[in-house]
């Protein structure tokens, strides 16, 4: 299947990871983590995954039981991610939403992200004992009022191309990029092995990821659960505002996050957990990492998976203000 890559080729045989693309199932302001229930939410999202998807997501509910579609490769991952959305703010102060664009061998897929679960890194699977996420498991990473670099997994690529992956930077890129910037966020893998969540949604995870899918530092005694390495790969598609008669001024770089961050340390990512029964359980017992059982869809059905906007409101083309931010 040509946008699915599941393996690295390399001399040994355990060298291989799970990548796949996920399809937009909406973007709209939500969030059924952070401000679950309310409608809208503060700023908008770009969220991917199955289309059980709502404003109130109980975490007693079993997501997969309730999903009809996913938007994912893999029909068996019926869980959501979700990120803030990118624009492009203009000298007269006006904004327009960001286009995004498939990352490398997903095809016709519509947007949306590449997600990754590693046991280890790129390299080598490791040895170690990967558990699953359990179904009502969330989790964040990363902050909107984050205002300096705190974490290595958080990063940003200027795209020479399609295939650019480095360098990283914390901050948004400061020069026009001739395929667009890519946004990467990598989530914690330590888990406390009791809470699903946590009040801030992060504190029953613990992160000693070292940046870039390099291995991991080992759990502490408070976190000793390793979880899948997971992390997001959204490709904004940048170039139709690289004409810098465009850009402020100053010279300054004009993109900003929905929440109104312009320099990009507040860049985050929210996960639900919502794979059937034990798949996500059988990758991590293979060995090397393989897809072999999980099932598949082609792009076109993945695509037709959506759901209904539950906030009516202008997020396209020119607009006075950020969707959620006051005038």
């Amino acid at each position: 299947m040509k946008w699915l890559s599941v393996a690295i080729a390399g001399a040994a045989p355990a060298q291989a990871y799970l990548r796949f693309g996920c399809g937009t199932l909406s973007v709209q302001r939500l969030d059924p983590i952070v401000e679950p229930g309310k409608v809208p939410s503060a700023h908008v999202h770009q969220i991917i995954g199955g289309n059980a998807f709502n404003a109130s997501m109980d975490p007693k509910v079993d997501i997969s039981e309730k999903a009809t579609c996913t938007t994912c490769s893999f029909t068996e991952d019926l869980s959501n991610y979700w990120t803030a959305v990118m624009y492009f703010k203009a000298r007269n102060g006006s904004y327009h939403r960001v286009p995004q664009y498939p990352n490398a061998l997903l095809g016709n897929l519509v947007g949306g992200m590449t997600v990754y679960y590693l046991q280890q890194d790129f390299n080598s699977n490791g040895k170690q004992k990967i558990t699953s996420f359990k179904p009502g498991f969330r989790m964040t990473v990363g902050s909107p009022t984050s205002t300096k670099d705190g974490n290595p997994g958080l990063r940003y690529t200027c795209l020479k191309d399609v295939m650019t992956r480095f360098p990283e930077t914390a901050e948004f890129p400061k020069e026009p990029c001739p395929a667009g910037i890519m946004a990467i966020h990598h989530f914690p893998a330590c888990w406390d092995g009791k809470n699903l969540d946590s009040p801030n949604h992060q504190d029953h995870m613990y992160n000693t990821g070292k940046g870039g899918f390099v291995a991991a530092g080992a759990c502490p005694s408070s976190h000793p659960v390793r979880m899948p390495q997971l992390a997001l790969e959204t490709m904004w598609n940048t170039t139709m505002f690289n004409d810098k008669s465009l850009w402020p001024t100053d010279g300054s770089q004009p993109f900003v996050w929905s929440y109104d961050d312009s320099k990009g340390y507040g860049t985050h990512a929210d996960y639900l957990f919502g794979w059937k029964g034990d798949a996500l359980q059988r990758t991590m017992d293979s060995t090397p990492l393989l897809s072999n059982g999980l099932k598949t869809q082609s792009v076109d059905q993945a695509n037709k998976c959506s759901i209904k906007p539950s906030v009516q409101e202008k997020i396209d083309g020119w607009l006075d203000h950020l969707p959620g931010m006051a005038m």
